[in-house]
């Protein structure tokens, strides 16, 4: 699964973790990514978006058609 946001395009950030001893590793920061179904009046269907916590709060507030807009604008298919 790719972890990245369709609506707002979070994806993973990279760093370090520090030990005590302050030996530096690797790690990734994964953005909180969720499968959301929304019903999609204008056609008719469901669609399943990947949206992170934000984007879930973001399409409860402009709703799910300028939402679907947003994706389409960045050129991803829905």
């Amino acid at each position: 699964m790719s972890a990245h946001c369709q609506l707002t395009g979070r994806a993973p950030g990279f760093g370090k973790s520090v030990s005590h001893s302050h030996r530096r590793t690797s790690r990734r920061f994964d953005p909180n990514i969720q499968h959301k179904r929304y019903w999609l009046p204008s056609e008719g269907r469901h669609v399943r978006l990947t949206l992170s916590a934000k984007g879930i709060k973001t399409v409860d507030t402009i709703g799910i058609e300028a939402a679907v807009a947003r994706i389409r604008a960045r050129g991803e298919k829905v």
